[in-house]
């Protein structure tokens, strides 16, 4: 690596600095990716059971629903849904993970209150009904992990590359700049120590 700056002991002071203050950035960022990673890994474990539940629940609840459709009529059932409310009980919320902010989903998990009367209804309509609302709250925790995983991911790619550019571009760029002046310097101390000693004894013989 060339080395392109004046020997001097101001700029071997720079260079010094600015070589510390490059590894304490390295050992930062190190920390706080692998405090990223080990967040990532444990949200990614909880996104994988959450997304098994979605799917054993989802089959049950199209199941019972089938069910329902054979035994009160497709046209029934659509009257039915049509008078249930959209979903409005969640909201969205941000927290802070090393500086990375992550979606958290709070909602009020209900018990389960029919919005349908019990005339030319029956049990398998019940079960559907509360397998589907069953399947909704687990899609909050599931849409909240997977964000997550996604924003901390992408956080660490960043991370990972500035990162790199220090351990392996600024790092060694001032080690050599460090280096290379100490080196000068030292071999200009020894040329003025024996030119002195020449001019001692220079001194000596004169006398």
């Amino acid at each position: 690596m060339s080395v392109n700056i004046a020997p001097t002991k101001s700029n071997l002071m720079k260079a010094e600095n600015a070589l510390a203050f490059s590894k304490k950035g390295f050992e930062l960022l190190d920390k706080k990716r692998n405090v990223l990673i080990r967040e990532m890994m444990g949200m990614m474990d909880r996104a994988k059971d959450l997304q098994e539940r979605v799917t054993v629940t989802f089959r049950e609840a199209y199941e019972a629903l089938q069910v329902v459709n054979v035994t009160m009529g497709i046209n029934s059932v659509e009257e039915i849904a049509l008078s249930i409310p959209r979903a409005s009980e969640y909201e969205v919320l941000l927290k802070s993970v090393m500086g990375v902010e992550i979606p958290t989903v709070h909602y009020r998990q209900t018990d389960l209150q029919t919005q349908y009367g019990f005339f030319r209804t029956n049990p398998a309509l019940d079960i559907a009904y509360a397998k589907f609302k069953e399947v909704k709250y687990l899609i909050y925790e599931l849409a909240e992990v997977e964000n997550s995983v996604c924003k901390l991911a992408m956080e660490i790619k960043k991370t990972q590359k500035r990162a790199n550019g220090l351990e392996n571009i600024q790092i060694p760029k001032y080690k050599e700049q460090v280096k290379y002046i100490q080196e000068v310097l030292e071999e200009k101390e020894r040329e003025d120590f024996f030119r002195l000693k020449r001019v001692k004894k220079k001194g000596q013989k004169q006398e």
